[in-house]
């Protein structure tokens, strides 16, 4: 089986050492990468600065509420984006905000995903839509 990268792009810290916890011992197939805001999500998807040896992702877990750049605002830029637009986009956020839903699918999100309260059921939140996108969905395969 080959890897799975996944960029995690999200500023809360405590998320993602959950996120982290969540990987270890679980996945041995799977890579995880952390991104803090928007800004530093594109910069690894462009290799730029710290990221010049950057995987590409095979799933972006974005989170909507972030400083510098939010996730809705990376989301847009990413989709506007030939060489990243294909790339599966699940925000991954405690927004419950009709607004943010929608205007993520507006701007052409894979899916929008709550994070559960509680440390197990966030693990199992993020391990179903691991398992999802790495084991069921067929994704567009191209190169990097």
């Amino acid at each position: 089986m080959s890897a799975f990268n996944i960029l995690l792009v999200e500023d809360n810290e405590g998320d993602v050492m959950i996120t982290q916890h969540a990987f270890a011992g679980w996945r041995d197939d799977c890579g995880l990468a952390i991104a803090r805001n928007g800004i530093e999500a594109l910069e690894y998807l462009h290799r730029q600065g710290q990221f010049t040896n950057a995987r590409k992702p095979d799933l972006i877990l974005l989170d909507v509420n972030m400083p510098v750049m939010d996730g809705k605002e990376c989301l847009k830029r990413l989709k506007q984006d030939d060489e990243l637009r294909l790339v599966p986009v699940v925000m991954f956020t405690s927004s419950r905000a009709p607004s943010d839903i929608l205007d993520c699918y507006k701007f052409q999100v894979s899916s929008y995903v709550v994070k559960p309260f509680g440390p197990r059921a966030y693990i199992d939140t993020v391990r179903q839509v691991v398992t999802f996108w790495s084991d069921l969905a067929q994704r567009p395969s191209a190169t990097w």
